[in-house]
């Protein structure tokens, strides 16, 4: 008996270890089961996530990449066509709606639920939508969408179908409603909740805000103050407190709480002696004090018009010009290639790859021929693209945008360029913003036809100088024949001298430019350095870039021409170091106005649209400024480029102008008005003629000895022709030796 109780435990033990074994191992199987379920999930997760990449990517148009290149093959271009065919132009969609279904498997470890119905909901409303509401003017949503707009073959269908039934505010409030069901069946909380999450988000936010704006006073309930009588301050001789001081007291009033006041003792009577020319001349050091320690504020960009340029890019319109260049170039017995376009502000660049064998030449040959086919009212063939082995041709865009300075301004790129002599210029072809250094240059020559654009590029030029600066960093000097366009900017303290206006005083101010530039040269070898920069870093006071603008140059060449010429000249050889540099701008680029000794000491240059290619081989050396569009159209060379670059000019009006004009002014900031050295360069001037003319000591003492003046009187004692004999008077007249003819 004892034996079979025994055979029983034992038997009974098994039967438990079995057991446990048995249950050790179920709950492996299910961690394995499990293991391998959510592995299944990952992986059905994965694949959505590519399937949904690759239908962007078969889907959407790149920026510069006709329809039919596409980089994922055969399969995406039908991927492409079939989901264009049923879903229009709602079929980029259809890749987010995956994308959503992929985050849904992977993290929900399910294929489907309440969340994909909503979101299934959200996006048939949007695709009906799309249908109904974004079609052309004149078609309905049928007709659109069997050409490829609205909501393709399935969106315009069902958006026809709704508009019959119940009409666009009827079919508006049933997507509306439809959207919010599916957004919460996606969130997956009743209205209430959200409600009230809005509501103390909206809290939340406000009292950030107000905590901000607002400065808290903490009052001590259980103390009173108690107001007492103050008698007036009294007025001492000597002052108590320097400006400074003044300052960082009133400053540091406003951070006081209420517990921190305490309340002011009455003072001792006392009457002192007050002498008012004393107070007067405190007061007048105080104002001087105040003037001299006033720190400029650079205009904010808020002064500036903001201009959206929101390009609506015509598909369909680029199909065609590109179906209609290749086919032009078949028509010739020329095999193309379209491979890249950019769409830029003021045209659009077609860049074509020819075939091997394809002469250049010939490409070129059919420039009228395109501009036929094509109906555009100009276009130029850049052959070949620096960099690429393709030939562009630009085509003008049926509107042209403008460009704003202030989101120039704003950029990045002109943001990296940490130096006073940074500008913004505008736009090139592919949209991209064009910025550049004056001191890289070192000078600049713009020209073109009047109406083109040269003075708002101009314009734009100074305000970018003019954002970009203080007057202590940058010094202007501005000579304006026209009286017109740089007017406006007298009283600003960033100008050395008033604007120049009268041209035969513009040969003066060259003159003392070269004068200040050999004077900074001078400074540079007593401190033993090459340029400003090394000189900036030694010196105890800082040297201000200076840059000199002419807005005509045929005036000034027309009046003086030799004097004018031999200052630009040395000016440009020699200012660089000295951190002087030009901008010279014409409207008559002609060989007597912009000479070869000009050209070759101005590297850098601008055209804009002129009137012949012999005017735009003297601005750039080569032809393509005939072509351009005007308004702004330009081609920048800058020096170092191997082609000019097409721009779309920055874009600033007379009114903003006139605002940042009146911000500078209304700054307490000293203007250097100062006309002495125009007087002692006149003076030296007329030294220097006397002194080149031995005859006119001669001619003096004949006018003292006849007592009488005459021209004639010279030309027979002298024996000498009359304009010589009346430069000798006039001569006289400068220094008052005789007075003018009555």
């Amino acid at each position: 008996m004892a034996k079979k109780a025994n055979n029983k435990t034992n038997n009974n033990k098994s039967k438990t270890k079995v057991s446990r074994k048995n249950n050790v191992c179920k709950l492996e199987n299910k961690e394995r089961s499990d293991k391998l379920v959510d592995i299944k999930y990952e992986i059905i997760s994965l694949l959505l996530f590519v399937l949904a990449v690759f239908t962007y990517i078969s889907v959407s148009k790149f920026k510069g990449i006709p329809e039919d290149i596409q980089f994922i093959g055969l399969l995406g271009t039908y991927l492409m066509k079939a989901l264009e065919f049923l879903l229009g132009e709602a079929a980029i969609l259809v890749s987010f709606y995956i994308l959503f279904w992929a985050i849904h498997v992977g993290v929900l470890k399910k294929l489907w639920s309440v969340r994909m119905w909503g979101v299934s909901l959200l996006f048939i409303s949007v695709i009906i939508a799309i249908g109904i509401y974004n079609i052309p003017g004149g078609m309905n949503p049928w007709e659109a969408g069997k050409k490829g707009m609205g909501g393709g073959y399935i969106g315009g269908a069902i958006a026809f179908l709704w508009l019959q039934l119940l009409g666009k505010i009827g079919s508006a409030i049933i997507l509306l409603l439809s959207a919010i069901i599916g957004l919460l069946m996606i969130i997956k909380k009743p209205l209430k909740e959200i409600s009230w999450a809005f509501i103390n988000v909206y809290k939340l936010v406000a009292e950030k805000i107000s905590s901000l704006i607002f400065y808290e006073v903490e009052v001590d309930d259980s103390k009173t103050i108690k107001k007492e009588k103050v008698r007036e301050p009294v007025i001492i001789n000597n002052p108590a407190f320097t400006t400074e001081e003044i300052k960082l007291s009133n400053t540091s009033n406003t951070d006081l709480h209420m517990e921190t006041i305490l309340p002011i003792k009455e003072p001792e009577p006392y009457e002192p002696h007050i002498d008012e020319e004393v107070l007067e001349e405190i007061a007048s050091e105080s104002a001087s004090n105040t003037d001299e320690n006033y720190e400029y504020q650079k205009p904010p960009l808020d002064l500036l018009t903001d201009i959206k340029s929101e390009r609506n890019i015509d598909k369909r319109n680029i199909k065609d010009s590109i179906a209609i260049l290749e086919e032009t170039f078949s028509n010739f017995g020329i095999s193309v290639k379209v491979n890249q376009v950019s769409c830029g502000p003021a045209v659009t660049r077609y860049e074509l790859t020819p075939a091997p064998g394809v002469k250049v030449s010939k490409i070129i040959s059919l420039t009228d021929d395109l501009q036929l086919n094509l109906a555009a009212p100009g276009i130029r063939i850049e052959a070949p693209i620096p960099g690429k082995s393709a030939v562009g041709i630009e085509v003008p865009n049926n509107k042209i945008m403008s460009v704003g300075l202030k989101n120039l301004l704003q950029s990045s790129s002109f943001k990296k360029l940490k130096t006073p002599l940074a500008f913004a210029l505008g736009e090139d072809i592919a949209g991209n913003t064009v910025v550049a250094r004056l001191n890289d240059m070192p000078h600049l020559l713009i020209a073109g036809s009047t109406g083109s654009g040269k003075s708002v590029c101009l314009n734009s030029i100074i305000m970018s100088f003019i954002y970009n600066t203080t007057p202590d960093e940058l010094k202007l000097v501005f000579i304006d024949p026209k009286m017109v366009e740089l007017t406006v900017y007298n009283g600003i303290p960033h100008l050395l001298t008033p604007v120049v206006t009268n041209p035969k005083k513009a040969a003066v101010i060259l003159r003392w430019m070269v004068n200040e530039m050999e004077k900074r040269y001078q400074l540079f070898a007593e401190k033993g350095v090459r340029d400003i920069l090394r000189y900036n870093q030694v010196a105890d006071e800082k040297m201000p870039y200076i840059v000199i603008v002419i807005d005509e140059l045929a005036d000034l060449m027309m009046v003086a021409p030799v004097e004018v010429e031999d200052s630009i000249c040395r000016l440009a050889q020699m200012a660089r170091a000295a951190g002087m540099h030009l901008i010279v701008a014409t409207q008559r680029p002609s060989v007597d106005v912009v000479t070869g000794i000009i050209k070759a000491n101005i590297p850098s240059r601008i055209a804009f649209a002129v009137s012949s290619q012999a005017d735009s081989r003297t601005i750039l050396d080569i032809g393509g400024a005939e072509k351009l569009l005007g308004k702004g159209d330009m081609l920048f060379f800058p020096v170092g480029a191997v082609k000019p670059y097409r721009v779309q000019g920055a874009y600033v009006s007379d009114e903003d102008i006139e605002k940042t004009v009146d911000f500078i002014k209304k700054q307490r900031i000293e203007v250097d008005n100062n006309t002495e050295p125009f007087e002692e360069i006149e003076a030296s001037l007329v030294r220097e003629e006397i002194e080149e003319d031995e005859l006119f000591w001669d001619a003096v003492r004949i006018f003292v000895d006849e007592e009488k003046a005459s021209v004639s009187l010279l030309q027979r004692r002298l024996r000498i022709c009359y304009a010589r004999a009346a430069r000798l008077v006039d001569m006289m007249e400068d220094r008052g030796i005789v007075s003018e003819l009555d």
